[in-house]
């Protein structure tokens, strides 16, 4: 058991030895952000009546809600591998929890809860967590739909004054009854609560945006307590037991299948909302500006043990089974929560309100409470999720997982589900349309689909259909082909070849080639080469050698993907020209044509201007992942922003700048320098004197560069790299020239009037960043400097973002 605990984050750090005459350092002392306690106090309020409604929605004791939001918020808070995921009673969980309660009884349920707990703590220690991420979303979407559709259906009957039955199909049968005998002052209550829930987060204007800020179930509940203590209205109200009577777990008592079953659908549930719960927080980490580098992306097997060992602890004390909760999780987050300390926070005001605040909480009325349950329940079946689910044509698995988890149960839904998901995948993988067309100029073979053996003798009928000595192009539209359909392909495509015919086959997506003749010119490069003037695997011939100076102007990368086999010291021609526009035809074309034509009809509405070196190296669009319309790319020797002025400004860059900001309205500008930069260079070796050429008149602007950059060939002073030392004085100068071009950006009068604004709708923001080529590794200038003052650049590391 002890090797399933995680190591502690500086084990492996090489501790740090004090000088002989130093004192010891004091024991450090535990602090807590003002961020993570005013977190804390939102989150409170949203779980206070949620726990309680959850508990009134499983028919558990609602006490038992409260002391699921404790345990949630210390012990998994504490533990959990997801700093600001906030766990404790969720609603994804109800409907397991109503029928083990209403099958086995309260205690079992405890029981069955702590073995549930021990099933995720071994798990956890199985480090399985990210295959638990291999479920498809539509079945996990679907099934959260199912046990939403369930929750409403059965809140619908408290707060019309009811009581609900034990199924959705019995709940529908009963709802006309229900509907004829209502009562009046639940389902004023009711519709009270729901009111507010909707039209809170709505209110308009500066009042709305302070007010909005206060939790809407809250301020619902609040309301309808104060509506029923006013009016004297009578009906059910929390009901909360003296401690000394509150029920724990006790021995599982029920047929072992049965109670397997019970268990692994409770862990099944637990486990997989935590685990989407945990990537979802991440996702909203990092979308939240500062709070990347701080908090630690989430290890999902500690979270694991951490839901493990606080469903163990939950179940022990007479609490309903735990996970991470989505509602209460992105209000932590949105809230500005830094650490773990507003998660543990949380839990203990729950402690203090269960023990003082029991006549407040013995006034609000169930039917107030069911109503938010209700609300919750139906924000479950999300738009958003049916949308996505039939984008990607899974619309079929989403549906029969929702009807199965409604009608039979959620073990049973998700069994459904899994089956539908396989059946779908099998009938892809075997469904291959082969069509065959004659054009002008030759035949075309359409492939859409996987190509298995299972579609081999269609492949050969329609390949045989070609005329000997016909031009061909074979197109595969899939990401899978077999060994049985690569042999009958490679077969056909060498016979036809042998009869003077030509074959080209290829696949629909940009730079791929599935098939490419024998090597010519001695030319081994590979299908899957991604770069037209990449360097080719080529034996040596005659031509002249290139200096370092010569390879600056090496490297364009042609992303259409060319087959071209040319290395760098090979010319370009206007046929490499045409072969390259061609493939673009052929193979990037029909992807992007839809976004292209969208983007001629609504115009260009770019999110920030990206002004960098005129390199051939520097490929914007790779080193972004950006695509049509993201960026305004301005691209000039030494990525140069001339001051404005008559003398030294510059009408084109200047203009591209006004255009940017005033008419296109970006939200960001760049300036990106890069190592190897052949004006940083000219630069440095630039002699006083001499004919003023336009280049040297150009060079004129990066003159401030060079005079903030120190030369003394150490890398001390001026902007730094963080981790290394400037490899030259050319770095040092390059990396000085975008820090000075940003001064430069600043004085001209649209970007400083776009500074100056502020506010949601005009705020503008600057960033440097600085490119190396040959580590193919990006560096953004940090807000805060160093400890000399000076800029500093950091990397930008995969583990830096999220999925």
């Amino acid at each position: 058991m002890s090797a399933c605990v995680p190591a502690p984050a500086d084990s492996a750090r090489t501790k740090h030895v004090h000088p002989p005459h130093s004192p010891p350092p004091g024991p450090r002392r535990f602090r807590i952000a003002g961020a993570d306690v005013s977190a804390s106090i939102a989150v409170f309020l949203i779980a206070l009546p949620l726990s309680l409604g959850i508990a009134l929605a499983t028919g558990a004791p609602l006490q038992a809600g409260l002391v699921a939001a404790a345990v949630g918020g210390i012990v998994a808070g504490r533990i959990g591998g997801c700093p600001l995921q906030v766990s404790g009673p969720a609603a994804g969980l109800t409907v397991v929890t109503a029928d083990l309660i209403q099958q086995y009884g309260w205690r079992t349920t405890c029981a069955i809860t702590v073995l549930a707990g021990l099933a995720q703590l071994g798990l956890g220690c199985l480090r399985v967590a990210r295959s638990a991420l291999a479920v498809s979303p539509a079945i996990v979407h679907g099934m959260l739909a199912g046990i939403g559709v369930t929750i409403a259906v059965a809140q619908l009957h408290i707060v019309l004054g009811g009581t609900p039955q034990s199924a959705v199909p019995e709940n529908l049968a009963a709802l006309p009854a229900q509907l004829a005998n209502l009562h009046p002052a639940d389902v004023a209550v009711s519709a009270l609560t729901l009111t507010l829930l909707f039209l809170w987060p709505r209110l308009p204007g500066r009042v709305g945006r302070v007010l909005g800020k206060l939790p809407a179930a809250l301020i619902a509940v609040a309301a309808a307590t104060a509506l029923a203590a006013l009016t004297g209205l009578r009906l059910p109200k929390v009901d909360l037991p003296s401690w000394s009577s509150h029920a724990l777990a006790a021995l599982p008592d029920g047929p072992v299948l049965g109670m397997v079953a019970a268990v692994l659908t409770t862990t099944l549930v637990c486990s997989v909302q935590s685990l989407l719960g945990a990537v979802a927080v991440d996702k909203l980490v990092a979308a939240r500006p500062g709070l990347t580098g701080r908090v630690r992306r989430s290890d999902l097997d500690r979270e694991l043990l951490g839901q493990g060992a606080a469903n163990i602890v939950s179940g022990s004390l007479g609490g309903l089974p735990i996970a991470g909760v989505a509602v209460r999780s992105s209000a932590n987050v949105a809230a500005g929560a830094v650490s773990r300390n507003s998660t543990m926070l949380h839990g203990g005001y729950v402690v203090i309100a269960a023990l003082l605040l029991v006549p407040a909480l013995e006034l609000i009325p169930l039917a107030s409470l069911a109503a938010l349950v209700m609300s919750v329940g139906l924000k479950m079946v999300s738009l958003n999720h049916i949308r996505t689910v039939t984008r990607h044509r899974e619309v079929l698995v989403y549906a029969v997982t929702t009807g199965g988890v409604v009608f039979f149960g959620v073990l049973e839904g998700v069994a459904l589900g899994i089956a539908v998901a396989v059946g779908v995948a099998l009938h892809r993988l075997t469904r291959t349309r082969i069509t065959h067309e004659e054009t002008e100029g030759g035949h075309h073979i359409h492939v859409r689909g996987q190509l298995t053996f299972l579609a081999v003798p269609r492949l050969s009928r329609v390949l045989h259909q070609v005329p000997h000595g016909a031009d061909a192009v074979v197109e595969l539209d899939g990401s899978f082909m077999d060994h049985a359909a690569y042999e009958t392909l490679q077969d056909w495509q060498k016979t036809h070849t042998a009869q003077g015919g030509s074959v080209d086959i290829t696949g629909r997506r940009p730079g791929i080639r599935i098939s490419e003749p024998v090597e010519v010119d001695d030319c081994r490069c590979r299908p899957w080469t991604a770069w037209r003037n990449h360097q080719c695997e080529r034996p040596p011939t005659a031509t002249a050698p290139t200096d370092a100076r010569s390879q600056d102007t090496t490297g364009v990368a042609d992303l259409t993907g060319g087959t071209g086999g040319r290395g760098g010291t090979t010319t370009s021609s206007p046929t490499d020209l045409a072969r390259g526009i061609s493939a673009f035809q052929r193979n990037t074309a029909p992807h992007v044509r839809g976004e292209l034509a969208r983007l001629a009809r609504e115009g260009q509405q770019p999110s920030q201007l990206f002004l960098t070196c005129a390199d051939s190296r520097v490929v914007t669009s790779m080193i972004t992942s950006s695509g049509p319309g993201d960026l305004f790319v301005v691209r000039n020797v030494g990525n140069f922003v001339p001051p404005p002025g008559e003398e030294s400004g510059d009408d084109s860059v200047a203009a591209a700048i006004e255009y940017a900001v005033d008419v296109l309205k970006v939200r960001s500008i760049t300036v990106c320098g890069h190592s190897g930069c052949g004006a940083m260079q000219a630069l440095l070796g630039t002699e006083p004197g001499g004919a003023q050429t336009p280049l040297k008149r150009w060079l004129r602007h990066g003159l401030p560069s060079l005079a903030r950059t120190p030369g003394d060939g150490h890398g001390a002073g001026g902007p730094r790299l963080a981790g290394r030392a400037a490899a030259d004085t050319a770095e040092r100068l390059c990396l000085a020239n975008v820090v000075q071009q940003l001064e430069h950006l600043r004085a001209h009068e649209s970007v400083s009037r776009a500074l100056a604004a502020g506010g949601a709708d005009g705020e503008l923001e600057l960033h440097g960043m600085y490119f190396h080529v040959g580590e193919a590794q990006a560096y953004l200038l940090a807000e805060e400097a160093g400890e000399d003052g000076e800029a500093v650049f950091r990397r930008v590391l995969e583990t830096d973002l999220t999925a």
